[in-house]
């Protein structure tokens, strides 16, 4: 991890889902996820609104992952749909977070991706509790290669490769991070997300 990141309340949470090599890419990835934050918490995007200060339009991808993830917004209903909290919040030493990342292991580790189907779910830590805020999809770069000529994209906006060797120390993979719940003024794609927040970690 970089100077610039410091873990909160750092943790691995094990689960059965997916081999022991796949368990320890996942974490790891959760780790790769760019940080960003104010200390202010953000404006949350309610379901079936479609007019939210920068979202006057939301793109077809914010759209269909808010739709295929509205029922996570109760963080119980996404751990007993199988996503496993891997770390705790990840902040920056002078602006930032970027939320709890909760992994779906066979998501994660299939080489495949899905509008429906994120790898992991960001949840932000609150004074209510854990408020979903995004999502990312995750892919190892080897295993789309074999099955796809192309680089992965979700209806038009394409993945970013980290490649390796790396700061993390995997194999090199694709990731995509999509705030389809906490709107960011950055846009609605890129990693980081000033409104997010581990003060209440």
């Amino acid at each position: 991890m970089d100077k610039g990141v410091s873990l909160t309340e750092t943790r691995t949470v094990h689960h059965t889902a997916g081999p022991g090599g796949a368990r320890r890419w996942l974490l790891c990835c959760a780790a790769a996820l760019a940080v960003g934050a104010t200390g202010v918490e953000g404006q949350d995007m309610a379901p079936g609104r479609h007019n939210h200060g920068d979202y006057t339009a939301p793109a077809k991808l914010v759209e269909k992952v808010r739709t295929a993830t509205e029922r996570f917004i109760d963080v119980n209903m996404a751990v007993a749909s199988g996503y496993q909290a891997a770390f705790g919040c990840v902040s920056g030493p002078d602006h930032g977070a970027m939320g709890v990342h909760y992994i779906n292991g066979p998501f994660a580790s299939d080489g495949e991706i899905d509008a429906a189907k994120p790898e992991a779910l960001i949840y932000e830590p609150t004074r209510q509790g854990m408020k979903l805020v995004g999502v990312e999809f995750i892919v190892d770069a080897s295993a789309w290669t074999k099955n796809h000529s192309a680089p992965p994209v979700l209806e038009g906006q394409a993945f970013h490769l980290v490649n390796a060797p790396n700061r993390y120390g995997i194999p090199a993979f694709y990731e995509l991070h999509v705030w389809a719940w906490r709107e960011n003024p950055n846009g609605a794609f890129v990693d980081w997300n000033n409104r997010v927040s581990c003060e209440h970690q």
